[in-house]
């Protein structure tokens, strides 16, 4: 079962002055194949100030390159796997639960 992921961008704390992103905020959804079930995870991520000759002006950033930058600063590919194994698992649980709440009384 192959399961979707999104990763967006929401918002991004810059310095108004030199228009340097700070720290992204970033969303993961994970969807069944079927599109029954989606979990999700919300974070956020600083970045390093960037050289000038590699900076993007903030109105040239696109949502892409935010998403890059942000799993980049999470730490790579490895850490993006991990975020999405625990999606999966969430997801696997959801579609064939394990555990419950309640009250036996009602």
């Amino acid at each position: 079962m192959a399961n979707t992921y999104t990763w967006k961008v929401g918002n991004c704390d810059r310095v108004l002055e030199s228009g340097i992103i700070q720290t992204l905020h970033y969303t993961v959804t994970a969807a069944d194949e079927d599109g029954v079930y989606s979990v999700g995870a919300y974070g956020s991520v600083s970045l390093e100030a960037p050289d000038s000759e590699t900076m993007v002006a903030y109105d040239d950033v696109t949502e892409s390159q935010a998403i890059s930058w942000a799993q980049g600063a999470l730490g790579g590919a490895d850490k993006v796997a991990e975020i999405h194994a625990a999606l999966d698992a969430q997801l696997t649980e959801k579609r064939t639960p394990t555990k419950g709440s309640g009250t036996p009384w009602a």
